[in-house]
């Protein structure tokens, strides 16, 4: 159980890991923020799981896990905290908003605001790089993965030694 622990864990003391949970998280945990509470142009959780049902047949407890995912793992995620657990979330999700809403639109942002067209998907294609990163190299400096990563290392070898 520990040595799956450590490898979950498992990072380096590197400041662009850090740069990219907090940049992702953050980014994340205000559309979360959005479907949570209804801020920040957000319509919160009843609205958001009934629109969902409506529009694409999902349902709601696949909605609460998106709504806890981008707000609560989101938060774990800026913290270090199982980052590779919530970096794959994460990329699931962008996964599948790109496949139900925004492949038919193509690659681009709707710049020109033509209501007549929704968003592209190259928002997502940024995060789910960031994804990719944070799966590789795990949660880096600042993160309670690598606290933990440490810790568990330590008592392996100390074990090892006696």
């Amino acid at each position: 159980m520990k040595s799956c622990a450590i490898k979950l864990m498992a990072t380096c003391n590197d400041y662009t890991m850090l740069i990219l949970r907090l940049v992702l998280g953050g980014v994340i945990f205000a559309h979360g923020a959005q479907k949570l509470f209804g801020i920040w142009g957000g319509h919160g959780m009843a609205w958001t799981v009934g629109a969902w049902k409506q529009w694409w047949n999902i349902p709601s407890v696949l909605t609460y896990s998106v709504i806890f995912i981008e707000s609560l793992g989101a938060l774990l995620l800026m913290l270090g905290l199982l980052t590779r657990v919530w970096a794959f979330l994460i990329g699931i999700i962008m996964m599948v908003a790109v496949h139900l809403v925004h492949l038919k639109w193509g690659f681009y942002m709707n710049w020109y605001m033509d209501p007549s067209r929704g968003e592209g998907f190259e928002y997502h294609v940024l995060t789910i790089a960031i994804v990719a990163a944070l799966l590789i190299k795990g949660g880096g400096a600042c993160s309670i993965d690598l606290y933990f990563h440490k810790k568990l290392s330590n008592q392996i070898t100390e074990n090892e030694k006696s």
